[in-house]
């Protein structure tokens, strides 16, 4: 279960934050191979097949990347392109966070997951996404995608009805769709990179058309070539945020040129995965404004 207290030191916050990762990944390894085992082929709100319950207190920005990719445990390289400002990303199991404590820390801005599917809302979602705010940050709301739950459309809506908006307040960084490895069977959940990428452009264009602002899209490049074939066509419109625990960011996802953000860490000074913006905070603003 969530605590309730996690303005911990960074090393206290570090160790309690493997723990359900380790049982993520022995999840993960079981859930992988009871689907293989039955055959999610086919999206199951489109075939009417039966699912595994989902466990969205254990799903959140990069729980599945480093079972599937690794971290390498070093820091991002000191002398990179352009000034990097640090941020984070919080869920459910960060409970009620200490953003005064985290912007002293030095974070700028933050990313707070509110829902998943169709279901889910994170019940510390108020407190992480409006206590970020008032500690000064720039803040946003991401949503976990589950594309063989129900249509991007449908998902879109539900995370734009339960926290994922957006206002030219200089403060609100444009919604996010967390899209990666399935925690709950096959690595694209059964769907081919066609309607991958059909889901995705779902999921974007009707939150564009519901807040104004075309969503951050967060993955990692693994993944993004597995299952959407590396398309490229969504770097036009959507600000990138790229997963990699390593010293660098690395080749980047097709159709982007640079990344907005780098999630480099899964754990570190601040409570939940540790990020990095790609420019001043000035750009930060920028993007908030839109």
């Amino acid at each position: 279960m969530p605590s309730t207290s996690r303005s911990a030191s960074p090393s206290r916050t570090t160790g309690l934050r493997q723990r359900p990762r380790r049982r993520l990944a022995t999840f993960a390894a079981v859930a992988t191979a009871a689907a293989l085992a039955v055959g999610l082929a086919a999206p199951a709100h489109a075939a009417g097949g039966h699912l595994p319950p989902i466990h969205p207190e254990l799903d959140f920005a990069g729980s599945t990347v480093a079972v599937h990719e690794g971290r390498d445990g070093t820091a991002p390289l000191a002398a990179l392109a352009v000034t990097q400002t640090p941020g984070l990303d919080v869920a459910s199991y960060q409970g009620n966070v200490n953003w005064s404590s985290v912007r002293a820390n030095g974070a700028r801005f933050a990313y707070v997951k509110a829902t998943e599917g169709t279901t889910y809302t994170n019940p510390y979602f108020a407190q992480q996404y409006n206590g970020s705010y008032n500690a000064g940050l720039i803040r946003g709301a991401y949503h976990f995608a589950l594309p063989d739950r129900s249509s991007g459309t449908a998902q879109a809506n539900w995370f734009v009805d339960h926290g994922g908006g957006w206002s030219r307040d200089g403060k609100t960084l444009p919604p996010a769709l967390d899209i990666e490895y399935n925690p709950y069977g096959a690595t694209c959940y059964g769907l081919t990179q066609s309607a991958m990428v059909s889901w995705i452009r779902s999921f974007s264009n009707t939150v564009h058309t519901r807040t104004g602002r075309y969503p951050t899209l967060y993955t990692t490049t693994n993944w993004w070539s597995t299952c959407t074939g590396n398309n490229a066509s969504f770097g036009a419109t959507n600000p990138l945020w790229v997963a990699r625990y390593a010293s660098a960011v690395g080749t980047l996802p097709a159709g982007w040129s640079y990344q907005t953000i780098w999630q480099h860490a899964d754990s570190g000074t601040f409570p939940g995965d540790q990020n990095l913006f790609n420019g001043a905070f000035d750009r930060i603003q920028a993007l908030a404004n839109g």
